[in-house]
């Protein structure tokens, strides 16, 4: 196989600095690094400083003028997480809005929304 691994998402965001506030305060993510350069600014976000994928916060309105022709919806994220019930009621009590726990066939799922109203799914991992 060519392509042995999905490094980063791209995902497109009204407000930057909002995004960076709610993945790193409410979900728990790190900033990798921030970029600046020809008009556009890029911030990667991740669950550990070493995770093998990241998240690539980019500006919509910048990223639509410089490429029309790109879908800037938001992509379907799923989530994994070990500590499943923990991150619920943390998203939970740090008033993220979030979906009621649904037992799927491949297990445990429920939704959460960032300040954008974009909707991304964990999944419970043992």
């Amino acid at each position: 196989m060519l392509i042995n691994i999905v490094g980063q998402i791209m995902l497109y965001v009204s407000n930057q600095d909002e995004a960076v506030k709610f993945w790193t305060e409410k979900v728990g993510f790190s900033v990798i690094s921030e970029e600046n350069g020809q008009g556009m600014r890029w911030i990667e976000i991740a669950p550990t400083k070493d995770a093998e994928t990241s998240i690539i916060l980019h500006n919509k309105e910048i990223v639509a003028r410089m490429s029309p022709e790109l879908d800037l919806g938001t992509p379907s994220l799923m989530f994994f997480s070990d500590r499943f019930e923990q991150l619920y009621s943390d998203l939970k009590s740090k008033n993220v809005v979030v979906g009621e726990i649904v037992d799927m066939p491949s297990g445990r799922v429920f939704n959460f929304a960032d300040s954008e109203n974009n909707y991304f799914a964990v999944m419970e991992k043992r």
